[in-house]
């Protein structure tokens, strides 16, 4: 008998929050690509959903090749779950895992999303950017007050001790600025 009695219909779909966590990288000026080993047709629905640039029908290789093009503009995070990831997480500037995916692609990767929110992707940037800014206030702050009291030591202005009690104070005013990061928090909740 050859009349179907059924029908399975499958289709992929964004994660969730997937569009409030590209909304949220566009925010942050990130520009986003979707490279995906699924077809055309599926990878362009749901780039096209998500309002962002699409590859697809690619194979791990062919995402090494477009994560190297477009490193030639500058650093490149990829954000990958899979075993095809792996090399591309491996190849990018940054590579992040979701933190629900394989083995092999936490391993390749630099960091890890354990909440599986493409939110937390921002929440990272946004982190990193601002662990920066830190470290140069940081540098500003003991490089500036290390030169100052090394001239009026030398000048003869003050003297050792005032210096070395400044140079203390510098240590620990760097670490507390640092600890301000313990307090920060992501859109995601990261």
């Amino acid at each position: 008998d050859t009349v179907p009695v059924g029908l399975i219909a499958m289709r992929d779909e964004p994660r969730e929050d997937a569009a409030a966590g590209i909304a949220a990288l566009r925010r942050l000026n990130v520009a986003t690509v979707m490279l995906t080993g699924d077809n055309e047709r599926t990878g362009r629905a749901i780039a096209s959903a998500l309002g962002m640039d699409v590859r697809a029908g690619l194979l791990p290789e062919d995402k090494l090749r477009k994560i190297a093009i477009l490193q030639a503009d500058g650093p490149v995070v990829m954000v990958g779950d899979g075993i095809n990831d792996a090399p591309a997480l491996a190849a990018a500037s940054v590579g992040v895992a979701m933190g629900g995916g394989t083995d092999v692609a936490l391993e390749a990767a630099d960091a890890a999303i354990m909440r599986e929110k493409v939110a937390g992707v921002a929440d990272l940037v946004a982190l990193s950017r601002a662990t920066l800014a830190n470290i140069r206030q940081n540098v500003g702050v003991a490089v500036g007050l290390k030169a100052v009291f090394l001239v009026t030591t030398l000048t003869g202005v003050t003297g050792l001790w005032p210096a070395i009690l400044a140079d203390t104070g510098a240590t620990v005013l760097v670490t507390l600025n640092a600890l301000r990061l313990l307090r920060w928090r992501g859109q995601g909740g990261s």
